[in-house]
């Protein structure tokens, strides 16, 4: 691919395992990743929308949100964020956090987590806390690595294990034994409606001579 046929998206997440995951879905699709904002929670996100907005009036973006338990389902939850998307923005919500996203490729995830694979659940989507379900799943990891780092320490207070983010993201970036996109969008909605807005993104990216591609 030549320089002039690049697509280079730029985004913003809440943090840093959604950022490598976001990354990995623009490569997925045949673009570039641009530069990355955010990683300071959803908060943060929204109170910089219009910034993201207006970036996109000229060239791609995506910003990717958990669901959570801000809404029941995404179109009430996305009408509050997005009233008036930029042409070149793509708003994506993951249903209901990120980790139900990884969980969809249950094989790759059970070989990483050292756990069978008909520990996890087949409908990550309808869960209602993925972040709790993966740290579950971790504690009973037959590697001891992972559940000490990902697992949180008794007594700690905390939701998840001290190096659980860096272990997600090695996951993800895992490029021989790692997460498959293309598997998991088989059984997730989220992730397939946002492959598929990152491909309209390169698309028309492509055809509008006037998108600049750093």
């Amino acid at each position: 691919m030549s320089a002039s046929d690049r697509v280079v998206i730029s985004g913003a997440v809440e943090g840093l395992v959604d950022e490598t995951v976001l990354r990995a879905l623009i490569r997925h699709v045949g673009a570039v990743p641009g530069p990355f904002y955010g990683r300071h929670g959803k908060e943060y996100l929204r109170k910089n929308w219009g910034g993201y907005n207006q970036a996109a009036r000229s060239a791609p973006w995506v910003v990717l949100v958990d669901l959570d338990q801000d809404a029941g389902c995404v179109p009430p939850f996305r009408a509050t964020w997005v009233p008036n998307p930029a042409p070149l923005m793509c708003f994506r919500v993951a249903v209901r956090e990120i980790e139900a996203w990884l969980l969809s490729d249950r094989e790759r995830l059970a070989h990483f987590l050292g756990i069978p694979p008909g520990m996890i659940p087949r409908h990550a989507e309808s869960l209602s806390d993925p972040k709790r379900t993966m740290v579950d799943l971790a504690r009973h990891s037959r590697r001891g690595d992972i559940r000490r780092e990902m697992v949180p320490h008794h007594g700690s207070g905390r939701v998840v294990g001290p190096a659980y983010n860096s272990r997600l993201t090695e996951f993800v970036r895992n490029r021989r034994g790692g997460w498959r996109p293309e598997v998991a969008a088989q059984s997730s909605e989220s992730l397939r409606r946002c492959v598929r807005c990152l491909g309209r993104l390169v698309r028309e990216a492509r055809l509008n001579p006037q998108t600049p591609h750093p």
